[in-house]
This record gives structure tokens, sequence and C-alpha cells, in this order.
């Protein structure tokens, strides 16, 4: 296939008002992924619309869940799921492509291990490349077996097993999606499955479970779930997705006269580390609690143009946090006085691409300084830094990165290029009509 590529206009502008952000990409996931294994039909909204969530979709529609979810006027998905329940998923007609869905390929993992039945799970050629050991390994100390064993990368075949050993395992790294794997299988378990982490990561799973009657505890870098146990159908309201947010959030800082609200956003501890960072930066930036939806908590965001910027240390126990928003964040540090440094990112080499080097190339176009020790990152900021003429930006086919460089064009003075823009459509198809709708 032939690159495509985009040209990026500086905004006429400044960001100025309120908006919303689609809904959180990691909520809807689950939101469809639970439903489909529930008892019932369950009510979803504010379903965001994109690939990845596409790919956990036609996955359970293949397994058998029936899905009749709309498009709203305000782009997202609501309607009904209706899982299969206590007679579980059926045997699909092929292999499940995952398209470029990591957090598809791994939950589902976890959900098709107390089952029966023989699944290939597959993706593009991005996702064919990113690590599923780290899934697979405490899935088989639980009694599912996956054919070939010991491999790293997809295609792999699980076979699912009944009854599951319930187990407690030490993860190695704080991962969202090795945790939900794990507890999903142990709703097939008997007994109580428990998973420690090193840090802590997103507690989103924890939080939903007990919504569909599941039993759960989420204590701090501790996960555990009773099984077995059949999940009920509810209803989930899914907030704005904070990742998604951040870009709005850093673009209004960079560009000169800007000051934008962020309406009915996840406000999610375990997501809003940007914030807190952007702060530490000497940021304009505020958040604003105003209810929960379930056990989520959402609200506003808000940040003006911010002149002088400073850089600050990122320690490691506060990455997982933040690990989406890091390329991004490195744009901002790129404009601070001083030194910025993310500590122990590592985990950005087995993103959708390369990101820990995508974003030391990107800022070299520009000029910074930015480079790698161990698994830290560090970046010299240039507070008076001028954006290069004609500058062509790689996206590797990366929605954070594709969105990322174009900050430098909508918030600058000169237009930039980005090759694979399009895959902004991931996890933000709106993207460029939510900023140039704030900059009118």
């Amino acid at each position: 296939m032939s690159e495509q590529t985009t040209v990026i206009n500086p905004l006429p502008a400044p960001l100025n008002g309120s908006t919303r952000v689609p809904g959180d990409k990691s909520i809807s996931h689950r939101a469809v992924l639970f439903s489909a294994m529930a008892e019932g039909t369950s009510r979803v909204s504010g379903v965001l619309d994109s690939g990845d969530v596409r790919s956990s979709i036609r996955a359970v529609q293949a397994l058998g869940a029936k899905v009749t979810l709309e498009k709203q006027v305000d782009g997202s998905l609501s309607g009904g799921i209706t899982g299969w329940g206590e007679r579980g998923p059926i045997q699909p007609d092929g292999p499940i492509d995952c398209g470029n869905s990591g957090t598809t390929v791994r939950l589902l993992m976890g959900i098709l291990a107390p089952w029966d039945i023989e699944v290939e799970l597959t993706g593009d050629d991005s996702l064919r490349k990113r690590p599923m050991r780290r899934i697979t390994a405490p899935l088989m100390k639980m009694g599912v077996q996956f054919s070939l064993a010991g491999r790293e990368t997809l295609p792999i075949t699980i076979h699912g097993s009944r009854p599951l050993r319930a187990i407690e395992y030490d993860a190695p790294m704080a991962s969202a999606q090795l945790k939900t794997a794990v507890l999903l299988a142990g709703l097939g378990a008997t007994g109580k499955t428990i998973l420690n982490e090193p840090a802590i990561s997103r507690n989103h799973t924890e939080l939903m479970l007990p919504e569909y009657g599941a039993v759960t505890t989420a204590a701090e870098r501790v996960a555990t779930v009773k099984g077995p146990c059949t999940l009920r159908a509810c209803e989930v309201n899914v907030p704005g997705d904070p990742s998604s947010a951040a870009f709005l959030v850093c673009a209004a800082l960079l560009k000169p006269g800007s000051e934008v609200q962020i309406e009915n956003v996840s406000l999610n501890a375990g997501r809003i580390g940007f914030t807190r960072t952007l702060e530490r930066m000497g940021a304009n930036v505020s958040i604003e609690g105003l209810g929960t939806a379930g056990k989520e908590p959402y609200g506003i965001i808000s940040a003006r143009y911010t002149h002088e910027l400073v850089g600050c240390e990122i320690p490691a126990d506060k990455i997982a946090s933040v690990i989406d928003e890091i390329p991004v964040l490195a744009l901002v540090a790129a404009h601070a006085r001083g030194l910025t440094v993310f500590r122990q990112v590592g985990e950005l080499r087995v993103k959708e691409a390369n990101r820990l080097k995508a974003t030391i190339d990107g800022l070299s176009q520009l000029g910074v300084d930015a480079w790698v020790e161990g698994d830290d990152l560090y970046i010299e900021g240039q507070p008076d830094l001028q954006v290069p003429d004609g500058l062509v930006f790689n996206s590797h086919k990366d929605h954070r990165m594709a969105m990322t460089w174009s900050l430098v064009g909508l918030c600058g003075d000169k237009p930039v290029t980005i090759v694979d823009f399009d895959s902004i459509k991931i996890s933000f198809p709106s993207f460029l009509g939510s900023l140039e709708g704030l900059a009118r």
C-alpha cells in the first residue's frame, strides 16, 4: 500500500470555548466485551466509534453476541448488546481478526480461556509484531493451552479449558490489559484469582465488573476476582476519553491566546496523570469533578495558553498513568525551559509503533535534543523553538504519533505534512474538526 500524506495547516485563530471528546476507548472496549459475556441484554451509550472498538464489536459478533448499536448525532454508538451468558461463546467460522487493537486480542484471550472452543486470533501487520507472551504465560498457569505454546506474537490459537485454576500471579509489568485478561479468565475459575502489579495501572476493569455482578477488589497494585461467575447485563454510559482530551489540552497550552474546557471527560485517577505532569511543568491546567458514571468519575478539564513552561522529572511509578500521552507531553517538553526526564518508558517500544524512537526522531526534526539512556527518555527544551520549513513527519500508522506531530502545524505558523495521518481514526476520528471548531 502506498503512503498517504496530509498537509496540516496552522489554525486561523486561538482555541476558545467548550467541547467534548469521543467516548473513552478503554471503557468502550470493556463495555462491548463484558456485555457480550453477560446473560441478558445490556444497554450501552457513549461508545467510541473507532477502528479499534469496531474490532471488538466484530469479534464478539463472531462469537455469538448480538450487537445492535446505532450511530448517534454526536458520532457515538448506543444501543443493546445481548450476550452469550451461561451457554458461552460459539465456535467462530474462522480466525478472529483484531485489526490494530491490542486491547481486543489480549482481553479476548482471557474471555475465551474458560470455554471449550478453539479460536485463532490474528491482526494487522502492526498487531502481529506486538508481544503476547505476557498474556499467554499466566493463562497457561490457569490451564489454558495455546499453539504454538511458546509463541510470542500473533497469530495464536487458544484452546479453552474448564474448569480453570485460580492463581495468584505477580505481573512482570504494570499493564491493564494483562491484569484484565487474568481477571476475566478468573471468572471461569473456582476461587479467588489475584494479580499483583509492580506499579499502578488503569483500573477500569475492577470498577466495571461489579456493575455486571462480579465480586472484585481493587486495592493499590492488587486486583482480585472471585469465580465462577456469570456476568449479568447492565447499563453503561461511557465518559469522554482523557487520552483524546490530552491533545486538545496540549494544543491550548501551545497556541497563544487559547483557553478551552473539555466537558464530560473521564477523570479516572489512573488516566489523568498527564494533567499532573503538565501542572508540574507550570502549565495552566485544572480539573473539576462533576459526578460518576457507574463508578467512573467524570468532569471538566480546563487549559489556558502558558507562555513559560519548565522541564520536570516524571518518576517510574507515575509512568503507567501517562504512558499513552508521552509523545504529546514530549512535544510540550520541547517548548519548556530546561530538561524533562521520563523514567522507565521502555514499554513505548512495543506500542502500535516504536513510540520511543518515533518521538526522538520527530523532535530531532524540530531541532530539539532528545535521547534515551537505558529506558529513560530525556528532552532538552527550547522555549523559543522555531519550527523549520517543509517538515514531513512519519506517523508510522500510529494514531497518537499522527496527532502529536499535527500539533506542530496546527499550533505554529508553518504547515507540516503527516504521513498516514488517517491513523487517527483508531481513537479520535473527529480530531481535526474538534480543533477547527474551537479556533473559529
